[in-house]
């Protein structure tokens, strides 16, 4: 049988989580997804009802698999981002942290990521909800899923990863 989640185990890794990407560590960042990570940003179909198959239907970000998050931060310090060129600086908020299934490693939260662009002069604030799977294994807690509901998600510019 599988270790229960507990609240606190969740709270650390989320915050972990958010640590490592403001602060732009992001080999520690990747170590945090299983080998198998769904990392999966859905569009809205209309106003009121997300998309909800991220192989039928258009995705604003849908990763399967760390190799996939790898090539992303690759290109991220590469430089050679559009999105990501020079590194936007960003602050992560994670808060209302909410294990809604225990045994299945199922956790919720809000979340608001406050972006400045070097390049653009601007500030830009995204906000939404993350819906995780998170597993144990020897070395700790893992995500194995991320889902981010963006509820802004008229983009003012390119949006990467570590923005939402």
């Amino acid at each position: 049988m599988s270790q229960a989640l507990t609240y606190e185990a969740a709270r650390d890794l989320l915050y972990r989580e958010a640590l490592l990407m403001d602060s732009g560590r992001y080999a520690e960042w990747l170590a945090l997804f299983t080998p198998d990570i769904e990392f999966w940003m859905p569009t809205w179909r209309d106003e009121v009802t997300l998309s909800d198959d991220p192989d039928r239907e258009l995705s604003l970000i849908y990763y399967r698999g760390r190799r996939n998050l790898e090539d992303r931060i690759m290109r991220l310090q590469s430089g050679l981002s559009v999105a990501s060129s020079p590194t936007p600086r960003v602050v992560h908020q994670v808060s209302n942290i909410l294990v809604t299934d225990a045994e299945l490693g199922a956790v919720s939260a809000a979340f608001t990521c406050h972006r400045f662009d070097v390049r653009m002069d601007r500030t830009d604030v995204f906000f939404g909800r993350y819906e995780y799977r998170l597993v144990h294994a020897e070395a700790g807690w893992s995500i194995a899923r991320k889902k981010i509901i963006l509820l802004n998600d008229t983009i003012p510019t390119v949006v990467d990863i570590n923005a939402i």
